[in-house]
């Protein structure tokens, strides 16, 4: 199976144990550090999840403008469209949140998580998209 990641262009950040956790079984984790590392990470290879932070920059040392939406744009282009968990920074209202959250499941994003988050919940989200999109197995790149 082949995870696409963004959160790791935050150091520290909960998604740079992924690679750890998550290859002893069998997972792929393919980091993009900005959305042009994205798009051709789409382009090279089968997406079989998405973990996309909507403030991912543009360019790696250049753009710092967020790529998250166009990254998403070009998952949802893709034949058949990956499962995309969508991170996003901490909402200063309830409203903004639901309206934020609403948006994107429209959208046909499967998991909207909030920033800061931890490792556990990752890790329960990514579950729960292998139960739901791929019978609770893992696919096979």
């Amino acid at each position: 199976m082949n995870l696409l990641f963004s959160a790791t262009w935050r150091e520290g950040g909960p998604t740079a144990e992924l690679p750890r956790l998550l290859d002893p079984l069998g997972v792929r984790c393919l980091e993009a550090r900005c959305g042009r590392d994205a798009a051709r990470l789409v382009e090279q290879e089968e997406i079989h999840i998405a973990l996309i932070d909507l403030e991912l920059p543009m360019e790696a040392d250049g753009d710092k403008r967020a790529a998250g939406e166009k990254v998403l744009q070009i998952l949802r282009r893709v034949d058949p469209a990956p499962p995309v968990v969508l991170v996003r920074p901490a909402q200063p209202s309830r409203r903004e949140s639901v309206r934020g959250l609403s948006d994107a499941l429209r959208e046909g994003v499967f998991a909207v998580l909030d920033r800061p988050l931890g490792i556990e919940t990752m890790l329960e989200t990514l579950r729960r998209v292998v139960r739901r999109h791929y019978s609770d197995q893992w696919p096979v790149a």
